[in-house]
C-alpha cells in the first residue's frame, strides 16, 4: 500500500471507528463485535505507526471511547482513564511479559492477575469516606456524571469503613449478572420491547438513564478493580491496594491473584476461560498488572494505554456477519427448522458458517432476512444463535413460510393454533426417512456403528432401506454395492447392525424418534410396562397416571402406536429377532435411594445413559434440570448452563473421578 492508498484507508478507517465509538458508548446500540472492531484499530494504527505524517491528533487511536453526547453533566478526570492493550494469544502476553522485562532491565517483578469483567467502565469519587461523584470513562479525559445512578446501585458503599484517604477515586465496571439479564431480556420481550444484546450493553444504557428509578430496576452491580487519585495513603501494590479497598467497604472480585512470573499468569488463563461458563457474570479474558506501583510508574504509559498491564482476551462469544440465504432443513419427525446460511465467521474458537432460527415466530420476531447483517452469539457448548438484527438490507424481500415441504413437496401443516412448529404432512418423506435413521443408529439410541449420515443416504439413494427395520434386513451384497464399502467394512456394519438387537426397549422407543418422547421418557414407558405390546395396547389415563409422563407425551405416544406403520414396524422388528423388552435392573444396591443426580457435558469413556443406569442400580434418580432439590450435578468436560444453575444454587458438584468412585465404592 502506497502513501496515497494508505491515507485514503486511514480515513476510511477513522470514519467508521468513530461511527461505532457513538454507537457503543452513546447509543449503546453496537453493529460489530469487539474482535471487529479491535482488528480495524489495529489496522489504523499499523497504518499510522508506517505513515506518522498522517496521524492526527484527534485519530481513534490516540483516545479512549467517543465524546459525550448526552443530557447528562459533563466531568473532567483529574486523572485521565486509559483504555488497556489487547492479547489474543499466548505468544502475544509472552510478548508483553518480554518488553515489561526490558524496561524493567531485568529487575524482578510479580504479577497481578484479574478476570476482565464485561462490563462499564466508572469512576467513584470519595471525599472524606463519602461517595461524591460517579462518572463514566466517556473519552478517557471528559465523562458523563452518573452518580444518581450508581447511587442506586446497592453493593456500591455511600460512606466507606475504616482507615480511608482523604481522597479516593476507584475505578471499576458497573456489570449485570448473567441471571438478571436474562430476566431482564425475558419482561422486555414480553413487554414487546428491543431486547439487549449482552449484559453490558444493558448495563451501558441503565447507567445513562436520567430516570434513576428505572435504573434501580436494572439491578446492577459493580467490582473496584484501580484507583486513579489518592491524597493521604500510598499502598505499594496493586494487590495492597484490593485489600485495602475491601476493607473499606468496597465491592472486590475475589478471583484476583498475585503470580511469580508470566506462566503462572498463563495458567490462571487458561484455568479461567475453562471456568468462563461457570461465573455467574460475564467475563471476557484476564488483565494482568505489574503489581509494585513504582514499578508501573517506572514503566509508563503511551498516550492511550499503560505499559505495565494488558487485557488477555478470550475467543469471542459474539461476532457480526451477514446471512446469504435462510433455507428450512426438515427434521426426523417432520419438523420445519429455518436455519440462517451465514458468512463465515471465527467466533469461540471455531468458524460458523451456518445459525438456527429455531422456528418461523423468532424470524418474525427478529426481524431477520436474507443480507442482513446479524449478532451471532455461540456460548459454552449451545450451538450458534443469532441475537438481534445490527443492519437492516434495505430492500430485502420478506422471507415467506413454505406451504410445501422441501423434500418431498407435500402439504405443510399446524396441528394446533397455540404450536410454533410447522411439520410436513407425509410421513414417509425422505428427509425424516433420513433423519429418524440416523437417530435410530445413533449412541443413545441403537448405537449402530458406522451407519452415519453418509451411509444413510446411499442406503435411501438406492432404495434399500425405506423405513427402520428395513435395517435389519440389509446382506452383505447389500453393502458391497455402497460406495467405499469393502469386505471388512460390510462385516462390521452387519455385526454392529447385529449387536443392536440385544438393545433395551428403552433404547428402541427412544430410537423410533417419536415426537415429545426424549431419552428419559422412553426410559419410564419402557420400565413401566415392560414389553412393547404392553405399551402399545396402553390408554392415554393409563399413561398420564405415570409420573414424569404429562399429556402432551401421553397423547404423543398413543397417536403413533395406533398408526398401521408403527403395527407394520413392530412385526417386521419381531421377525427380526430385536429385543422388545426392558430388562429389570439388576441392582446393586440402595445407597444412592433417593439422591436426584443431572448430568452436563460430556463423560470420558461412558455415555451419558450408562452413566444413569450406575446410578439407577445403586437406587438413585437421574433428572433433567437443576433445582434445589438436586443432590449432585456430574460434570463432564465442556459443562453447560447446568454446571452454571448449580454453582448458583450451591448443589454439589462432581467432576467424572468423583461419580465413579461413588458409584463403584
Amino acid at each position: 500500500m502506497d502513501r496515497t492508498q494508505a491515507k485514503r484507508r486511514i480515513q476510511e478507517l477513522v470514519q467508521a471507528i468513530e461511527g461505532h465509538n457513538h454507537r457503543y458508548y452513546v447509543l449503546s446500540q453496537p453493529t460489530v463485535s469487539d474482535a471487529e472492531y479491535d482488528a480495524l484499530l489495529k489496522e489504523l494504527m499499523a497504518l499510522e505507526e508506517r505513515y506518522p505524517d498522517l496521524k492526527s491528533p484527534g485519530s481513534p487511536s490516540q483516545r479512549v471511547g467517543a465524546k459525550v453526547e448526552s443530557a447528562l453533566p459533563t466531568v473532567t478526570h483529574a486523572v485521565k482513564m486509559m483504555s488497556l492493550d489487547n492479547t489474543y494469544s499466548i505468544d502475544e502476553l509472552r510478548q508483553w511479559d518480554a518488553r515489561v522485562r526490558k524496561g524493567l532491565h531485568g529487575q524482578g517483578y510479580t504479577l497481578e492477575a484479574e478476570l476482565k469483567i464485561d462490563g462499564v467502565s466508572c469512576a467513584l469519587t470519595y471525599e472524606d469516606g463519602v461517595l461524591a461523584l460517579a462518572a463514566t470513562r466517556g473519552d478517557g479525559s471528559t465523562g458523563e456524571d452518573v452518580t444518581h445512578n450508581v447511587k442506586t446501585i446497592r453493593c456500591v458503599p455511600l460512606r466507606l469503613k475504616g482507615k480511608f484517604p482523604e481522597v479516593l477515586e476507584v475505578r471499576g465496571e458497573v456489570y449485570m449478572d448473567k441471571r438478571d439479564f436474562a430476566a431482564l431480556n425475558s419482561e422486555r420481550k414480553r413487554q414487546g420491547e428491543v431486547l439487549f444484546a449482552n449484559p453490558r450493553n444493558a448495563a451501558s444504557g441503565a447507567l445513562k438513564l436520567l430516570d434513576s428509578r428505572l435504573t434501580a430496576g436494572r439491578k446492577l452491580k459493580f467490582f473496584v478493580h484501580s484507583f486513579g487519585r489518592v491524597k493521604g495513603l500510598e499502598y505499594g501494590t496493586q494487590g495492597n491496594f484490593l485489600k485495602a479497598a475491601a476493607q473499606y467497604g468496597l465491592p472486590v472480585n475475589p478471583f484476583n491473584r498475585v503470580c511469580r512470573g508470566i506462566d503462572e499468569v498463563i495458567e490462571l488463563c487458561r484455568e479461567f476461560q475453562g471456568k468462563r461458563e461457570a461465573v455467574e457474570y460475564e467475563i471476557d479474558g484476564v488483565v494482568v498488572k505489574v503489581n509494585d506501583l513504582r514499578q508501573q510508574e517506572r514503566l509508563g504509559t503511551t498516550l492511550k494505554s499503560p505499559r505495565w498491564a494488558v487485557a488477555f482476551k478470550f475467543p469471542a462469544y459474539q461476532a457480526t456477519t451477514t446471512i446469504k440465504d435462510i433455507v428450512v432443513q426438515v427434521g426426523r419427525t417432520g419438523t420445519l427448522t429455518p436455519v440462517a446460511e451465514l458468512e463465515p465467521v471465527p467466533c469461540a474458537g471455531v468458524i460458523i458458517s451456518r445459525a438456527t432460527l429455531h422456528n418461523f415466530d423468532e424470524i418474525k420476531r427478529l426481524g431477520v432476512n436474507t443480507g442482513d447483517r446479524v449478532l451471532l452469539e455461540r456460548a459454552g457448548d449451545v450451538i450458534p444463535k443469532i441475537v438481534k438484527v445490527v443492519e437492516k438490507r434495505s430492500k430485502a424481500k420478506e422471507f415467506q413460510i413454505p406451504k410445501v415441504c422441501p423434500a418431498c413437496g407435500s402439504k405443510i401443516v399446524k396441528e394446533r393454533s397455540e404450536d410454533v412448529a410447522y411439520r410436513c404432512s407425509n410421513p414417509s418423506c425422505s428427509k425424516q426417512t433420513e433423519r429418524g435413521l440416523v437417530h435410530f443408529a445413533s449412541r443413545a439410541a441403537m448405537d449402530i456403528e458406522g451407519l452415519g449420515e453418509a451411509v444413510v443416504t446411499q442406503l435411501l439413494d438406492k432404495a434399500l432401506v425405506q423405513d427402520l427395520a428395513d435395517i435389519y434386513y440389509l446382506s452383505k451384497e447389500d453393502l458391497l454395492g455402497l460406495e467405499l464399502f469393502a469386505d471388512k467394512r460390510a462385516e462390521n456394519l452387519l455385526q454392529a447392525i447385529e449387536h443392536s438387537k440385544r438393545q433395551s426397549l428403552s433404547r428402541l422407543l427412544y430410537g423410533l424418534g417419536i415426537v415429545n418422547i426424549g431419552e428419559k421418557a422412553a426410559g419410564v414407558l419402557a420400565r413401566q410396562f415392560g414389553t412393547l405390546d404392553a405399551l402399545m395396547k396402553a390408554t392415554r389415563p393409563q399413561l398420564e397416571s405415570i409420573g414424569d409422563i404429562g399429556p402432551v407425551t401421553a397423547r404423543s405416544a398413543v397417536d403413533f402406536f395406533k398408526t398401521a406403520r408403527a403395527r407394520k414396524l413392530a412385526q417386521r422388528f419381531r421377525q427380526a429377532g430385536v429385543n422388545l423388552v426392558q430388562p429389570r435392573a439388576a441392582k446393586t444396591g440402595d445407597r444412592l435411594k433417593g439422591r436426584k443426580f443431572v448430568f452436563t457435558g460430556e463423560l470420558e469413556g461412558i455415555p451419558r445413559h450408562e452413566a444413569g443406569r450406575m446410578v439407577e442400580a445403586q437406587g438413585g434418580e437421574v433428572v433433567d434440570s437443576v433445582s434445589a432439590k438436586t443432590d449432585y450435578v456430574v460434570a463432564g468436560q465442556d459443562p453447560g448452563s447446568k454446571y452454571t444453575k448449580a454453582l448458583q444454587l450451591g448443589v454439589a458438584i462432581l467432576n467424572q473421578k468423583q461419580f465413579e468412585e461413588m458409584v463403584h465404592e
